[in-house]
């Protein structure tokens, strides 16, 4: 149920759509003030709560009464800002229309004039005066606008020097030699504008850092102390947990670390250490689980900063990482040149780019953060849609040739069908249908949840192309992919009559060499038929006669060159790419603006929903209990391993816990089970041998890190157990439980969080739903569109993920679409500078080959 002050923000937005005339609910707002107050009071937790109840109570009877036309913006919008905490009735006053104030102070009672901002601090922010978490609508905004500078008369010829000079290499900073500078490459940075956008991965923030005797379970905080006890325990499972208990003379705090026992060396007692994580309360201890932890910076904390901690790699310590950016910052941040039209940051309320740049590397305050956070993140979205649109334009000036085939073939492939089709299915194929009877190449993203069906409709999508003479080529990621692939295409067509004709090759990298020869021969002669392979098919030697569509699965595997060669092996073809990770609308028309978008928001009515459950760590014995009776039966599971993250001491962290699980599972867990190992570090070709493996039948359990997120189809694979699940996001956590159920056997998804006292409000949604689009959509409220950003491969992942709600996203879509359509190619003078960043991001002979 919404929020009684989510109710009030929405009926005030829709007064000012509607002209402040009081017309936005029945007899105005004076009237309904009654009715709300006595809703909002049963909501109210503090004091404070019902001190801003009066306010707006006290606010709605004067608008209705007594406030004057001209005077009503001014009273909704500062309502607002009461509302969503962004001002603090203090401040908010002499913003107040006039009037306005006198009637509240008589209204109000004494206690409630000088009421402090109604900011509820024992809350995660986010949440309403009342504690009530907000739909996305509600995010509250910062309270003033951030510092900006007056603006420089144009001047294109030194802006450009100005930005030549960022590409200097490090070494033209004092203090950074060639081995720093090696080491700074490793890190992606080789120039000074790399420096500069290379921005803290986070902050520990000694501004706020509360005592070990004030922290609640909940709190997500710093917190410091010296170390006082360091305990590497065995689990009763075998597992190995690392406990570290630090005091800072009010009380002590016990970090927890699960199968990383590599950790111990690193601490020693005596040392002054921070952790940063999320407080729980365990056999009445303050402890956290993994938290982030770092040395104490003593400066940091005398003079209470918020101070960035740098991605490293071995060799090159924070403080050095820190100094070194201190230096880069001061010299450069604050004379960059801004880009940005003004307008556009005056409508969106944006800081200037050189400001944002210097608080994203030291910031003054938790709010400036946020504000340079939202304006790197809003130049990402709007230069990322500006791309895409001029991409959109270039596909639809080029010409293709129509692939039709009479409505009786294609009712005949329809019937054909061993089932019927989804009505999402549907839809999307006739989509397909009508794109590829145009003159322009279809470019089109089917984006469906796992086992909704994708593969059916590209199938169809194809056989058109193949019954009008051309060739369809489907390109998947890896062999075993392309295996099944082609596997499923013949299955499929072998039904259909009008299909059995066409031959389906496969080209991988273990094709032989006289098949090969063969292949490649029928492609070069343009043979209508179907070609499925992996990056094979783009190389030199392959030459398609008559490439009438190029399918790509799981596009965000491939990178935008990889498309485009398959794309370039023929005369424009028509393009579908297939993803199977669901992304909000919203997101998607940003991230996809170049693509036409069909989605399979359903699932075929025989695929039977994963069982899926939240296992605490007391039944862990019992778990693996279940999973020796699943192969017993001759079933198969997966086990996958938790997040660890690497640093410069420990660089390849999670391979580490990854072995180190698998030899533990393995020894004393299931000895006499036949398990594998997958993780990130091991070559293409050892990552396609045991997943071979596995999908033959000849492992039991495969244990695995994250990679296993997109897979093969193994049908004989019914649990997968996801360990320290806490740390993955629902889009992750969903794709992981799409690697089972895909057979006829029931199939079931444990989750393991690090703690039974986590808090497991999103592991609780993976139970509630399996609809990949609602889980996705809860991901971006709760963590942000970092792990949904990742999917798209576009040359450079978008930067402060966490910044980029709802209402920014429809802004950059907003101000871009204005910018395309008033200026497309940006020619204007005042759109110079913007035009130089696009072509900077995206390579000038892209931009100039629409202008």
């Amino acid at each position: 149920m919404p929020s009684a002050l989510e109710k009030l923000y929405k009926i005030l937005k829709l007064e000012s759509e509607t002209g402040y005339k009081d017309h936005a609910v029945y007899k105005g707002l004076g009237a309904f003030a009654k009715q709300w107050e006595a809703d909002a009071r049963t909501q109210a937790k503090k004091p404070e709560h019902h001190a801003l109840i009066d306010e707006l109570v006290a606010l709605m009877q004067q608008y209705s009464h007594s406030t004057a036309p001209d005077e009503r913006p001014a009273a909704v919008q500062y309502m607002i800002s009461r509302i969503t905490g962004r001002v603090p009735r203090q401040a908010a006053q002499a913003s107040a229309p006039k009037g306005l104030q006198a009637h509240m102070d008589e209204q109000l009672p004494e206690s409630a004039q000088s009421a402090p901002a109604p900011l509820d601090l024992d809350s995660p922010s986010g949440q309403t005066a009342f504690g009530v978490a907000p739909s996305v609508v509600l995010q509250p905004r910062s309270s003033a606008l951030p510092p900006r500078r007056r603006r420089p008369e144009p001047d294109p010829e030194s802006e450009a020097a100005f930005w030549r000079a960022l590409q200097q290499p490090v070494t033209a900073i004092s203090g950074v030699g060639e081995k720093i500078a090696e080491k700074l490459s490793a890190l992606g940075i080789r120039t000074i504008e790399d420096w500069l956008w290379r921005f803290p991965r986070r902050y520990d923030d000694y501004t706020t850092m509360l005592p070990i005797n004030r922290l609640r379970p909940n709190m997500t905080v710093t917190a410091a102390g010296v170390v006082r006890e360091i305990k590497l325990n065995r689990a009763r499972q075998g597992a190995e947990v690392l406990h570290v208990t630090i005091h800072d003379g009010t009380g002590a705090l016990t970090a927890t670390f699960f199968n990383q026992p590599y950790l111990e060396k690193r601490f020693e007692r005596g040392m002054f250490i921070v952790f940063s994580g999320k407080v729980t309360l365990y056999q009445q201890r303050l402890t956290m689980s993994n938290p982030e932890w770092e040395p104490i910076d003593k400066e940091a904390l005398n003079t209470r900063a918020i101070v960035p901690i740098y991605p490293l790699t071995k060799g090159l310590a924070q403080g050095t990482m820190r100094k070194l950016s201190q230096k880069v910052v001061e010299r450069y941040a604050l004379e960059i040149p801004d880009y940005m039209p003004e307008p556009i940051l005056e409508r969106v309320g944006l800081a200037d780019l050189g400001w944002a740049i210097k608080q994203l590397h030291f910031p003054d305050s938790q709010e400036a953060l946020q504000q340079a956070k939202r304006r790197i993140a809003f130049d990402d979205l709007i230069l990322l849609q500006l791309g895409v649109l001029r991409n959109r334009l270039s596909w639809q000036a080029q010409r293709a040739e129509p692939l039709v085939i009479t409505d009786e073939l294609f009712a005949a492939l329809i019937n054909g069908l061993p089932y019927k089709l989804t009505s999402a299915q549907a839809r999307a194929l006739e989509q397909i249908r009508r794109d590829l009877a145009r003159d322009v190449p279809m470019n089109r993203l089917l984006q469906g949840d796992v086992g909704a069906g994708k593969t059916v409709v590209a199938a169809l999508g194809m056989a058109i192309a193949v019954l009008s003479g051309k060739q369809a080529a489907l390109m998947a990621p890896t062999s075993i992919l392309a295996e099944q692939h082609r596997k499923s295409l013949a299955q499929l067509f072998s039904a259909l009559a009008p299909m059995s004709r066409y031959p389906i090759y496969l080209l991988t990298g273990d094709t032989s060499a006289a098949e090969r020869s063969a292949i490649l021969k029928a492609l070069s002669e343009g043979e209508p038929c179907f070609v499925v392979g992996t990056h094979a098919l783009i190389g030199e030697s392959v030459h398609f006669a008559q490439l009438g569509m190029a399918v790509i699965d799981e596009q965000h595997r491939f990178g935008v060159e990889q498309r485009s060669a398959l794309r370039g092996k023929g005369a424009n073809p028509h393009l579908l790419v297939m993803t199977a990770t669901p992304i909000p609308r919203t997101l998607a028309l940003t991230l996809f603006a170049d693509l036409d978008l069909s989605v399979l928001d359903e699932l075929p009515p025989h695929r039977v929903p994963v069982a899926t459950r939240v296992i605490s760590r007391r039944d862990r014995e019992a778990l693996y209990a279940f999973i020796d009776r699943q192969i017993e039966q001759g079933r198969q599971a997966f086990i996958v391993c938790p997040l660890v993250e690497s640093d410069a001491e420990q660089p390849n962290a999670e391979m580490k816990a990854a072995v180190a699980e698998y030899e533990r599972l393995q020894g004393e867990i299931f000895p006499t089970r036949r398990l594998g190992l997958l993780h990130g570090k091991l070559s293409a070709r050892q990552k396609e041998a045991v997943m071979r493996a596995f999908s033959k039948g000849a492992l039991d359990i495969l244990v695995t890190t994250a990679v296993v997120e997109v897979g093969v189809d193994v049908p004989n694979a019914t649990v997968i157990v996801v360990e320290g699940a806490n740390r993955f996001g629902l889009a992750q956590l969903h794709q992981f439980r799409g690697r089972v159920g895909r057979g006829t056997h029931k199939s079931y998804c444990l989750l393991l969080p690090d703690d039974d006292n986590t808090d497991n409000e999103r592991l609780q949604a993976m139970e509630a739903t399996h609809d990949g689009f609602k889980l996705a959509e809860l991901d971006w409220q709760l963590r942000g569109a970092g792990e949904l950003l990742g999917t798209r491969q576009s040359g450079r992942n978008l930067l402060m993920s966490t910044a980029i709600d709802p209402k920014l996203v429809a802004e950059a879509q907003l101000e871009a679409r204005t910018l395309y359509e008033e200026d497309p190619s940006l020619a204007l003078p005042e759109h110079a500078a913007l035009r130089a960043r696009l072509e900077a991001r995206y390579g000038r002979s892209e931009v100039a080959e629409i202008s």
